[in-house]
């Protein structure tokens, strides 16, 4: 198979608007994408970090630099404020150069943001307020 650019996506969450936790939770996100797909800083052509409009205490691509990529294009940015989002939620977007196809490639959520993709969770429950399962 040639070279493509695919993406690699990823989602977590954390309890609290504080930069330690933010930055934290986005490393611990980004290691789990790297190790489930076996991704190099080489092979990466930009990465795109969202957060939930709560979230305001730190840039999440510091957690990249931290993390030891310190050649890759980052950006950040703020999801949009929609009613029934999920908040304190952090996402991660690789554009990635690889062989892989499409179904090799692994996306990885995290922490509440499981609910995001039930199609790769289908056993998680997510528990509404009035306590129902949905």
């Amino acid at each position: 198979m040639a070279m493509m650019v695919r993406g690699v996506r990823g989602a977590t969450t954390v309890k609290n608007n504080d930069a330690d936790e933010i930055l934290a939770a986005t490393k611990e996100l980004l290691a789990a994408i790297v190790e489930a797909n076996g991704i190099e800083e080489e092979q990466v052509a930009s990465v795109l970090f969202t957060t939930s409009p709560d979230l305001t205490a730190v840039y999440p691509a510091q957690a990249a630099r931290d993390f030891g990529w310190r050649r890759v294009a980052l950006m950040g940015s703020q999801e949009a404020d929609i009613a029934g989002g999920l908040d304190h939620c952090i996402r991660i977007l690789i554009h990635w150069n690889t062989e892989r196809s499409l179904d090799e490639v692994q996306h990885v959520y995290l922490n509440d943001a499981v609910r995001l993709r039930p199609d790769l969770y289908p056993t998680n429950k997510i528990v509404l307020n009035g306590g129902n399962e949905q």
